[in-house]
């Protein structure tokens, strides 16, 4: 029997790209995959563009909050709903190779591994390289708690690993508490590989630095429960490594 994978992709605002991040879904090699799209824009006018550009496609479902949950919020709606061996993670500004969905899970049966992710290339709004991620072979909890090196649309997890875990409720960092929470479970493995080009806008949540921080004190303090003393440096250790990461952006990789 054939395995399924699902693909969870929330959408706001990303009229410009999403088009683009569909297509690379839909280009994939894998065929047994389908897709939940979670429209989570209070404004609807978008969503009209959305049925337009996926209505030939069987694979694709649409759920429509009522309100404005945001990234996590929406992702957690979708993992409710889906039904497939695995399940992957595009971001709607994001775009994947066509043989992202085949190689990396066809990685993970080989090794019997529950949750894996990719190395990927970094974009901007005009689709220029600006730097690179390269994959960690395996990373685990001590190793995530310093450090998040993981880009979320490069991620593939088992659905059954997954159980009830959920993304959170922050506005940035949503995906980090997850990681963190399923890497105590199980390391996560890396393929060096990119099939992913995950695109950095300037105006994006993920880019407003007192955000990214608040968040990050949240991860530590309230879903990691360490002490504040401990949380404030571990957020300056988290801010130190971006930085490097920043600075070193591996072009040649």
């Amino acid at each position: 029997m054939k395995s399924t994978v699902t693909t969870i992709m929330p959408y706001y605002k990303k009229r410009r790209f999403v088009s683009s991040s569909f297509k690379s879904f839909a280009n994939q090699k894998f065929k047994a995959k389908d897709l939940i799209i979670v429209y989570d824009d209070n404004d609807k006018r978008d969503l009209i563009y959305l049925k337009k550009i996926t209505k030939n496609h069987k694979n694709v479902r649409i759920l429509i909050n009522e309100k404005n949950l945001g990234a996590g919020e929406s992702r957690n709606r979708a993992l409710k709903v889906a039904k497939s061996d695995y399940i992957a993670f595009l971001d709607s500004d994001d775009l994947w190779h066509s043989g992202k969905l085949k190689e990396q899970i066809n990685f993970m049966q080989k090794k019997n591994i529950n949750i894996s992710h990719t190395s990927y290339k970094i974009i901007d709004r005009k689709g220029k390289i600006t730097g690179y991620r390269k994959a960690a072979a395996k990373l685990d909890y001590g190793n995530l708690i310093k450090s998040c090196d993981i880009g979320l649309s490069t991620v593939i997890v088992k659905r059954s690993f997954l159980k009830s875990s959920k993304f959170s409720n922050l506005k940035t960092k949503e995906d980090y508490v997850l990681w963190l929470k399923l890497s105590k479970k199980d390391n996560f493995y890396g393929l060096d590989k990119s099939y992913t080009e995950w695109r950095n806008l300037d105006n994006s949540l993920s880019s407003s630095t007192f955000q990214k921080i608040s968040d990050a004190f949240k991860v530590y303090y309230f879903y990691e429960k360490f002490s504040m003393i401990k949380s404030t440096l571990m957020v300056l250790r988290l801010s130190f490594f971006y930085l490097i990461k920043t600075i070193n952006k591996n072009y040649d990789n």
